[in-house]
Formats: structure tokens, C-alpha cells, sequence
């Protein structure tokens, strides 16, 4: 893994050279993680032409020692940024580049005034978010077999899924699949939405209980070995009526379309203009109201988004979701959603639970 995180770090020292910095400082979690290996959440990282290193606390000095290889470990007993700030002031780096996303009004002012005069400042957003965006091929199995645990916990639920089981019992139920198949968690707050509650996209579980002839929507993703997985399927309990039955059919058609256009070179609002065109022809697409799907990776949401106005090119070695929905108030909604990786020549599907709808 050491050549992993130099090469890494070598990709990230070109991107800076070319706008014209003598270091980088990293200060959101992720990106830590993805350079240098550490996977605590207290860190700054400064990188330069030939010196790395990370300011942590004593939590994680120990942490931080272990997990990184060839980086300066400097442990700190305050905040983080006056530490950081004193390191620059001492060693006179002239210019550096930093994403003002990720560091608080209150932080990069003790930091500026830690350093002193003479120091520039270049705000540089999306200089690693880009770099992690294309996976290598061990990030790419590793995301399999993240894909595969949410896989398994998926079919799984939809045994569990019955009449009278309440939302948060399921969600309970998921989140203790994904640790005892090896999960360090869950990626994000599962979604459990029942009825008409399912036509809220981001519905939180409740102690609703699931009544027969309704959909649910499962939304889930884990976490295993620092990358996420993220996978949606709607059931229906009972035997689906005819506009239901539709309406999923639209919503697979409209899933099939943006997979079908998502490939090396294409723009990211091609695929979610696909999704939109496919339910259009249904006339559904005023019921799909967010974007067709987003980067995955060390994180859940990633760039690049896929969605209308994004301009930007997919790229081989791209992780992205696939998820466009029907959400219809005081029915229910219906959302199939899958990570697919994009290839030079169109997309391979990661998450690999079958997509026919399932009636319970």
C-alpha cells in the first residue's frame, strides 16, 4: 500500500505545481484517509513538494503513527490549526493551496494568525475530490465487496419484511446484517419508508407499522474497509395493483436508459437527462424530483453528481449510483438504485440484487 498512498500524493503534487502552490493543506477526513491511509477524524494534513505531515491530537498520535508510512506525525495538545499555523510560520512555506469547504471561519482565522504575515493563501476546491473520483483497482474491489455486503443484507430484508413489523425494527435489522457480515457500519441512516411516507426520498424510519397493499422503499449502504456501498429497492406488499405495476416499470426503464448512456466521455447530465427522457415517455418525469445519482466512494455522496447542468465527463474507473424514482403524494413512492462502474465503453453494475419488483 505504500506505493498506493505515494502515487497518490505524487498526483496531488502535480495538480499543485500546475496552479502554482508550494503545498497543499487537507483538512477534511476523507481526503486524509485517501492520501495517507489514517483513518481518525481529527487531522490536518499539509503536503509539500518533499515533506507530508499530519497534526493530530493525542487521541490518535498513536493511530496516526501505525496507519501512515513516510508522513511527520505531530501531535498537538490544543486545536489543531494554531499547531498547524506555528509548523508554517517556522518553516517559511510561502504559498499554499487549501479547500475553503472544509475548514470554519473560526479555524482558518487561528490558523492565518498562527502563521503570521507573508504566508498566501489560494483557495483550490475539488483538487483532490477529482483525484478520488477514479478509482484504482484496489479501491474498485474493495467497492465490490462493499457492493456484495449490501447485496446480502438487501435479500436478507426482504425476508424480514412483513405486516405489522415497524420501520425502525427494520432498520435495526439492517444495521445489525451489515456489523455481523463484517461492516464497520452503516453508510448513512437507513431509509425505511412505508405507504405514503415512501413518497419521501429521504424518509427517516418511524414506528410505523408496514400494512399490507402498500410499497416500501429500502434504502441502505455499509461501510467495509473504509468504502461505501449504497443500493435501493422497492417491494410491495400484497399483490401490486396496475399503476403500481407501471409506474415500477417506468421507473426500470428509466434506470436501464441512464445506465445505458453512463460511459467513458459522456457528460454526467446526458445519463440523468436519459433517466428523465425514459419516465417523460411515461409521463412520470414531474414526479422525480431529485438528481439520477452521485460519486460513491470513501464517502457516500462524491463527485461527480449526475444531474442537470453537470458538464463535466464520466471517467473510467468512476463509481457512481443510478437511482431515479417516482414519488407520488399520498400514494408512495418507488426508487431502484444501483452503483455501477463506468467503463470506456458503458457501465458495469456493481450491486448486483435482481431489479423485478417484488410483491411480499
Amino acid at each position: 500500500m505504500d506505493a498506493v498512498y505515494t502515487n497518490r500524493l505524487n498526483a496531488l503534487r502535480l495538480r499543485l505545481k500546475r496552479e502554482n502552490v508550494a503545498a497543499f493543506l487537507v483538512a477534511h477526513p476523507a481526503d486524509l484517509r485517501y492520501l495517507t491511509g489514517f483513518s481518525g477524524d481529527s487531522g490536518l494534513l499539509l503536503v509539500a513538494a518533499r515533506t507530508v505531515v499530519l497534526f493530530t491530537d493525542g487521541r490518535y498520535t498513536l493511530q496516526a503513527r501505525s496507519e501512515t508510512r513516510k508522513v511527520s506525525v505531530v501531535g498537538s495538545q490544543g486545536p489543531l490549526s494554531p499547531a498547524a499555523g506555528a509548523w508554517l510560520n517556522q518553516h517559511r512555506i510561502h504559498k499554499i493551496g487549501f479547500n475553503p469547504e472544509h475548514h470554519t471561519v473560526a479555524e482558518f482565522r487561528a490558523l492565518r494568525q498562527a502563521c503570521g504575515k507573508g504566508i498566501g493563501w489560494e483557495p483550490l476546491s475539488g483538487t483532490i475530490e477529482e483525484l478520488r473520483g477514479v478509482k484504482d483497482d484496489a479501491e474498485i474491489a474493495q467497492m465490490r465487496r462493499a457492493a456484495a455486503l449490501a447485496g446480502d443484507v438487501m435479500e436478507h430484508a426482504l425476508g424480514f419484511l412483513k405486516p405489522g413489523v415497524r420501520e425502525l425494527e427494520i432498520a435495526a435489522e439492517l444495521d445489525y446484517q451489515m456489523r455481523k457480515r463484517g461492516a464497520s457500519g452503516p453508510a448513512f441512516e437507513a431509509i425505511v419508508a412505508s405507504g405514503p411516507r415512501s413518497a419521501l426520498p429521504h424518509a427517516r424510519p418511524t414506528a410505523k407499522r408496514l400494512k399490507k397493499n402498500e410499497l416500501v422503499v429500502l434504502d441502505l449502504g455499509a461501510i467495509l474497509g473504509g468504502y461505501c456501498s449504497d443500493l435501493t429497492r422497492t417491494t410491495f406488499l400484497g399483490r401490486a395493483p396496475k399503476r403500481i405495476r407501471e409506474w415500477y416499470a417506468a421507473v426500470r426503464e428509466a434506470q436501464a436508459a441512464g445506465a445505458g448512456a453512463a460511459r467513458q466521455g459522456v457528460p454526467c447530465a446526458e445519463v440523468d437527462r436519459a433517466a428523465r427522457m425514459a419516465l417523460a415517455g411515461r409521463g412520470l418525469d414531474g414526479y422525480f424530483t431529485h438528481s439520477t445519482g452521485h460519486g460513491i466512494g470513501l464517502e457516500v455522496h462524491e463527485w461527480p453528481r449526475l444531474a442537470s447542468g453537470q458538464r463535466q465527463a464520466l471517467r473510467a474507473g468512476q463509481v457512481v449510483t443510478i437511482e431515479p424514482g417516482v414519488y407520488v403524494p399520498g400514494i408512495g413512492g418507488i426508487r431502484i438504485e444501483d452503483e455501477v462502474l463506468i467503463r470506456r465503453n458503458g457501465c458495469e453494475f456493481l450491486t448486483r440484487v435482481p431489479r423485478d419488483l417484488v410483491e411480499l
